[in-house]
């Protein structure tokens, strides 16, 4: 009976969204794992996309993809105001079934964002009826899906002024709450939402003062036969937070770190998340516990090649990483031994794809490499896109997407 609980809670958190959907950041399980048909194993310049979108202004965010229609978000600058948009296609077609405008800012009132950033980098999420869009500091909203001309139903703005370099984390679904990280200058917390009406559900300070407090990773949702607990990662402080109550667990402090990215994976009886700026270091941290597990729970850790970026990947007996530098490298989970750590081309935002024993990357630049996942380093292939790429690919009922600076591209598999 246990057993049959926990799977119709994570049945219900996930909104009935199949394998082959992708529906939040870095997909079903929040790990980088694509389990649906056949992925093509070739794309860029060479292979005829199945079809090619331009997609107007400026957006980091991943596509998200629900029931045969993609999601997207970007912020158009019109004139001195910066429109916040969210936008449908048919993932079919690649036609544009609507684009809808959130909120609008003045541009000269906006705080100043890092170069590599945009205003639209957070990842949607989206379910059967409701997506769910988030700009940081720009506020959240729901869309109604159910309708013919979707619209905003509700929206939640002000829960934090002052980010430093933009927005960045995106927010996760559980059950009836809509949880995401609000780590500024003002305010360093995990927030929980209400997706009746946006209401505050729960709000978690981060109870430590850290001389640069700002960040931007994305929580990440484990349940077991304990129970459900988010986690999530701030300038300073790991924390284990129960998402039903908001009630914090455990937490795990370190020297400082900050601009913390990467979303942490679980596997094998830990979490696995990096501390990022200045010098990135990755914790495997044992689960369980209350109180502070700082002295306890750290199992093994990782200084050289880790990413100050990309969430890392988790196969198996495998971890996986992608530093800003183009290291790859990979680890024994279990033990933090490395297996081989190799030099990928170029630099590196987007976080790596993993389906049927191939690991997708693409760097900053759009060039593609294919490798075999296992303790040895084999390289497949390398693919040219010659655009701008920080956005992490998505896959969907055997197709992979790419969101270029001013693009997106669909490669189905033959």
């Amino acid at each position: 009976m246990k057993r049959l609980l926990i799977f119709l809670s994570l049945w219900s958190s996930a909104s009935c969204c199949f394998a082959e959907d992708w529906p939040q950041f870095r997909g079903p399980e929040g790990n980088g794992h694509y389990k649906g048909e056949k992925l093509p194993t070739a794309w860029g310049q060479k292979e005829k996309p199945t079809w090619v979108v331009d997609i107007p202004g400026k957006g980091w965010s991943s596509p998200v993809i629900f029931a045969g229609k993609i999601y997207l978000t970007t912020a158009v600058e019109k004139g001195k105001d910066l429109d916040l948009q969210a936008i449908a296609l048919d993932a079919k077609t690649g036609q544009t079934l609507w684009n809808l405008s959130v909120n609008q800012f003045e541009l000269a009132k906006l705080p100043k964002i890092h170069n590599k950033n945009s205003h639209a980098s957070p990842t949607p999420v989206v379910t059967a009826d409701r997506l769910y869009i988030h700009f940081g500091h720009m506020g959240t909203y729901a869309i109604d899906l159910t309708q013919k001309s979707p619209a905003v139903i509700w929206k939640k703005t002000n829960l934090y002024s002052k980010p430093v370099h933009g927005n960045g984390g995106s927010p996760i679904l559980y059950k009836d709450k809509l949880i995401f990280s609000c780590d500024g200058l003002d305010k360093q917390a995990v927030v929980a939402l209400n997706v009746k009406d946006g209401s505050i559900a729960w709000e978690v300070a981060r109870g430590l003062k850290a001389s640069r407090p700002f960040s931007f990773s994305t929580p990440h949702i484990h349940q077991d036969a304990q129970g459900a607990v988010v986690f999530s990662p701030g300038s300073g402080v790991f924390m284990a937070i129960n998402p039903d109550t908001g009630k914090e667990i455990w937490r795990m402090t370190y020297p400082e770190g900050y601009s913390i990215i990467p979303r942490p994976v679980v596997g094998h009886g830990m979490v696995y998340f990096g501390t990022s700026y200045d010098t990135p270091v990755l914790h495997a941290v044992k689960l369980g516990g209350s109180g502070d597990v700082t002295a306890s729970n750290d199992v093994w850790t990782a200084k050289k090649g880790v990413p100050h970026t990309a969430s890392f990947l988790l196969v198996g007996d495998e971890l996986y990483t992608v530093s800003d530098g183009g290291i790859f490298t990979c680890y024994d989970a279990k033990t933090g031994k490395v297996h081989y750590s190799e030099r990928v081309a170029g630099n590196y935002s987007a976080s790596p794809l993993f389906w049927n024993g191939k690991i997708y990357l693409t760097n900053e630049t759009g060039t593609g490499t294919l490798l075999e996942a296992g303790k040895e380093f084999k390289k497949l292939d390398q693919f040219e896109m010659k655009e701008a790429t920080l956005a992490s690919p998505v896959a969907a009922d055997g197709a992979l997407y790419i969101r270029t600076d001013k693009k997106l591209y669909k490669y189905q598999a033959k």
